[in-house]
């Protein structure tokens, strides 16, 4: 793997990131089973000198509590990382759309003006910066206009405060509105070998408007690892525990899955997640994969994604062993 690590262009904002990027979702502890505040952020280090400089964030993981993580880790390497975060979770107000109840505490699905103008201080405070480079919708908020919404995200780039514009967990006339109403840069969905509803509308309206793809999940919350066999247990607050994805027998259908990617990854001198992220990156449309990492020696790997180029024939051979062995999958 002696390539350089694959930068690409956030949508027409001319920032240039690397394809891979860190998701800090796991590091905020919130449905992870909590966190090692120091163990994130040497992870957060290992993936910057590892030529990672996309860094995915949110106020709502745990609560400002990765927002605060990644400002400590990247204290005095401010210039290496392409900083995003996002807006629109909310609990300082109970305006918008109820989501959920994280402890005790309502959070609502908000994109109004006053609460933009709020957040935005808040995650500049937590984060020890004065600008962001990608600002993106969580979710989106059924009560507030995309119009009035985007009206508020672009006064925040002409005051410098932000550099680019994304939205998150969108359907096609979401974007269509974003993209009516300013410039949007970015879109960030979940998409990886066992979530690929992306590829029916949103890859090509996405494509056809010079909008980048942030994909999440990549690794499909670790179920794409190689590392969660047929006989894994999960425990406390972990989110898979409950989830039929990881089902036994979606695990074994998995595990098939990986003996058939073993020998390229073999090739490569890389592992199988190593290889399922390479493979994300080179499907339509997909700009960028967004990988959690909760220590450095899965920050290297992940990282390590990013100098691989599989050839045509190795991405034929992929999806077809996707579709063979993952089709079927419980839901």
């Amino acid at each position: 793997m002696s390539l350089e690590t694959l930068t690409r262009k956030i949508g027409r904002s001319g920032i240039e990131a690397s394809a891979v990027g860190l998701g800090t979702w796991a590091i905020g502890g919130w449905m992870w089973g909590g966190t090692d505040e120091s163990q994130s952020i040497d992870a957060i280090r290992a993936s910057i000198d590892e030529g990672v400089s996309l860094i995915d964030t949110a106020p709502a993981y745990g609560q400002g509590l990765s927002e605060e993580i990644v400002g400590k880790a990247i204290k005095g390497r401010r210039d290496k990382v392409v900083l995003a975060t996002k807006l629109g979770l909310v609990w300082h107000t109970t305006k918008g759309n109820f989501f959920f109840d994280y402890d005790g505490k309502p959070v609502h699905r908000y994109l109004g003006r006053d609460s933009i103008a709020y957040e935005v201080e808040q995650s500049l405070k937590r984060l020890g910066t004065d600008y962001i480079d990608h600002y993106i919708t969580h979710w989106q908020d059924p009560t507030t206009p995309i119009a009035e919404t985007m009206e508020a995200l672009e006064r925040l780039k002409a005051q410098g405060k932000i550099r680019s514009i994304g939205a998150s967990n969108v359907a096609p006339a979401d974007v269509k509105a974003y993209l009516a109403a300013g410039q949007l840069d970015a879109i960030q969905q979940e998409y990886s070998m066992v979530a690929r509803d992306v590829e029916a509308e949103l890859a090509p309206c996405c494509i056809g408007n010079d909008v980048s793809i942030l994909s999440y999940s990549s690794l499909g919350l670790g179920l794409l690892s190689g590392k969660v066999g047929p006989d894994r247990v999960f425990s406390g607050d972990d989110q898979r525990k409950d989830n039929p994805r990881f089902s036994k027998s979606n695990r074994e259908k998995v595990a098939r899955l990986m003996s058939e990617i073993g020998p390229i990854a073999h090739s490569h001198d890389a592992t199988e997640a190593q290889i399922v992220i390479a493979w994300t990156l080179q499907q339509p449309g997909i700009t960028f994969s967004l990988c959690g990492a909760r220590n450095p020696r899965q920050a290297k790997e992940n990282a390590g994604a990013g100098r691989i180029r599989l050839s045509n024939d190795e991405i034929k051979r992929i999806s077809e062993a996707a579709k063979q062995n993952l089709t079927d999958l419980d839901a």
